[in-house]
């Protein structure tokens, strides 16, 4: 088990009044799991993705990463597990426009202190068809080619889960495909995704789909589960 969450709650305080965000979420996350969390904007999905990938904290409830309680970690391991086993993508890409697409991907590797960073950095932009522009800056490069260039940032430092924020929000429906389609493909080797959008035709992808409504799970439905629902929805017309 690599993430297990039980009766998670998160509430934002301010000076006169409290927001409560997240109402008491449970489920668990096995290795090697490609996850969608969906859900309408205001439902608390993206206040969960940044409590589970350390960014945030829980008010209360359980998080157990790797079989460790991340409520007793202090906010410099918090810093130190978000640099070492999390890979982030995002929707606006977040890749700094100062720096060539080789420094970009390698950059978590110069916070983490990683060797062979440009080596790993050009290797990875290979696979990803984009060897012809390490040396080129962000602002020269299509939609498709920065959230390319993002992903394999993400996955510079072997990291045990990725996560991407709606990934393909900035991108045309061919790009967002292709996108969409790479990180099928780093599922089937076995890393860990974890999908966070508010677009059906993008969670459907996933594997596995968790449905956030209000704070609350309202769903949470395997590929398998959805195929055998869509075969009794035909028969029955």
């Amino acid at each position: 088990m690599l993430i297990k969450v039980k009766d998670l709650k998160k509430e934002f305080l301010g000076k006169e009044i409290s927001t409560k965000v997240l109402h008491g979420i449970s489920f668990n996350v096995q290795k090697g799991e490609f996850l969608s969390i969906m859900g309408p904007s205001g439902s608390g999905k993206s206040t969960l993705m940044h409590i589970l990938s350390f960014l945030d904290k829980a008010t209360s409830g359980e998080y157990i990463f790797e079989g460790k309680d991340v409520s007793k970690f202090s906010d410099d391991k918090l810093a130190q597990m978000r640099s070492l086993k999390v890979g982030f993508i995002f929707q606006s890409f977040n890749l700094l426009p100062s720096l060539t697409v080789l420094e970009n991907v390698t950059l978590p590797l110069v916070y983490a202190g990683g060797s062979n960073k440009n080596e790993k950095g050009k290797y990875l932009l290979e696979q990803f068809g984009l060897s012809h522009r390490l040396n080129f800056y962000p602002t020269t490069l299509s939609g498709g080619e920065k959230q390319r260039v993002a992903i394999a940032r993400a996955l510079i430092n072997n990291p045990e889960v990725i996560f991407a924020d709606e990934p393909t929000g900035n991108l045309d429906s061919k790009s967002g495909f292709q996108v969409m389609r790479i990180l099928q493909e780093l599922n089937e080797k076995g890393n860990t995704i974890i999908l966070v959008t508010h677009e059906k035709t993008t969670a459907e992808h996933a594997k596995r789909i968790i449905n956030i409504r209000d704070g609350l799970i309202v769903s949470d439905e395997s590929n398998f589960r959805r195929e055998i629902a869509k075969e009794n929805n035909e028969l029955k017309k």
